[in-house]
């Protein structure tokens, strides 16, 4: 029974990253705007990987606002909710809440029924730019990276890549750093973030949500990291609005 149970895990395994060592979209980051896009990009038939460098997916969704694990969501961005399943409540005046760990399960849940593979525990630790373009990312186990380990890594090689890293903007830090790469915000480098305004924010999110560079697109508050948008606290309509923009963008440029 035990050389079974093991077998039939490393088997699997394999098999699933196999399939996904070439996707239409690598996403790197499992929070909400980044789990949203891969849903719709899952749905219209494309290959997507997303990779975590945590254990658990869901990006800063699971804390709520300041471990209250209730958020909350703009009218305008309801349906998204409702085609994940996810229920909630009027908090009156436009605004509604749910709670927040409902929100990251059903939002991991309906990724993967999509057709996305999540890679958990996995950090990207680069990028893959040839002839002009990002074209896929580098990837280690985080434990190796967390211990400092000298350990190569392997690289999946994506149509896209999108940066759902967060306030950080890791990827697109990574990049330009790396690559030399001169970006589409109006200085040409990261602009850096600005501090909590909520409302802007919230435009902000949605507004900065853009292809990057050739391959490469920013969503979330990575997108405001890069564009020098405003921080927003615990409201994640624009999260959500930014996970469908960036997919129609992608999906376009893909199949363009």
């Amino acid at each position: 029974m035990e050389e079974r149970i093991t077998s039939a895990i490393v088997r699997t395994y394999f098999e699933k990253l196999q399939n996904f060592l070439e996707v239409d979209l690598a996403i790197v980051g499992a929070g909400p705007s980044g789990l949203v896009a891969a849903t719709a990009l899952a749905k219209e038939g494309k290959k997507v990987a997303i990779f975590e460098r945590l254990l658990a997916p869901g990006g800063g969704v699971w804390g709520g606002g300041m471990l209250f694990n209730e958020i909350v969501i703009q009218e305008e961005a309801l349906h998204i909710l409702e085609d994940f399943n996810i229920s909630y409540k009027s908090a009156g005046d436009g605004l509604y809440t749910a709670d927040s760990v409902e929100v990251a399960s059903g939002l991991i849940f309906g990724a993967k029924k999509a057709g996305v593979m999540i890679n958990n525990a996995v950090s990207v630790e680069d990028v893959v730019c040839r002839e002009g373009r990002i074209c896929g990312v580098v990837v280690n186990w985080t434990p190796v990276e967390r211990l400092g380990m000298h350990v190569d890594p392997l690289v999946v090689m994506a149509k896209a890549v999108l940066d759902g890293t967060g306030h950080p903007g890791e990827i697109t830090d990574l990049a330009t750093r790396k690559a030399g790469i001169k970006i589409d915000t109006p200085t040409g480098k990261i602009m850096g973030e600005k501090p909590m305004w909520m409302e802007l924010g919230e435009a902000s999110t949605v507004e900065n949500t853009k292809r990057l560079y050739p391959g490469l697109y920013v969503s979330g508050m990575a997108a405001n990291n890069a564009s020098g948008g405003f921080r927003m606290g615990p409201i994640f309509g624009g999260m959500f609005m930014s996970g469908r923009k960036v997919a129609r963008m992608i999906l376009e440029d893909i199949d363009g």
